[in-house]
């Protein structure tokens, strides 16, 4: 577990640092994809499931909804 929350910090900070020059849809996504990556992982600790399975179904939907919510500013 302690392995995917350094996964999850680092691609949380690179997409900070590399959203200066994105559109407001893509930064929408990889903020989205982030916060879902973490978000799922977490959720699958609590219940007992697998971290990466939840980091990557959790980042697939919230790469979505941050993708509908940037192209909507």
């Amino acid at each position: 577990m302690k392995r995917v929350n350094v996964i999850v910090a680092i691609a949380v900070v690179t997409g900070v640092i590399g959203c200066t020059t994105m559109t407001p849809q893509q930064q929408g996504t990889v903020s989205g994809a982030a916060i879902g990556a973490a978000a799922g992982a977490g959720i699958a600790a609590i219940a007992g499931g697998s971290g990466w399975t939840g980091a990557a179904v959790g980042a697939v939907v919230g790469g979505v909804v941050g993708n509908m919510k940037g192209s909507k500013q």
